[in-house]
């Protein structure tokens, strides 16, 4: 995973604290160490595009509860079971759905392995 950042965040930060995305997302990248966590979060996200795309082409609105449980489904194990803390979306939930999606992006790209 990269995780390149001059002043990585420790584990003890508070996620409340940080006053940007940018000083946010090296934090949010912390605690998602645990390669199956990582891989958890990909398989939520790609769930939930995949809903997504059944409910704009079903018009049936259903589809994006179940998109929503996928996707904080799949990372609420990944945290609690694998990662063995709590999802930083208690704490700061639109940084963290902002972290979900860049984090997918760079796994995409290969700059975080899974």
């Amino acid at each position: 995973m990269n995780t390149a950042s001059p002043a990585a965040p420790s584990a003890a930060t508070d996620a409340k604290a940080f006053k940007s995305f940018a000083e946010f997302y090296p934090f949010y990248l912390t605690e998602h160490s645990d390669r199956t966590c990582r891989r958890l979060h990909f398989a939520g996200s790609t769930s939930s595009l995949l809903c997504l795309a059944a409910a704009i082409s079903s018009r049936n609105p259903w589809w994006l509860l179940a998109g929503l449980l996928c996707g904080y489904g799949f990372a609420w194990v990944g945290h609690f079971v694998f990662e063995k803390n709590k999802p930083a979306s208690f704490k700061r939930p639109l940084y963290s759905f902002m972290g979900d999606w860049v984090m997918y992006k760079d796994i995409w790209a290969g700059k975080v392995k899974i």
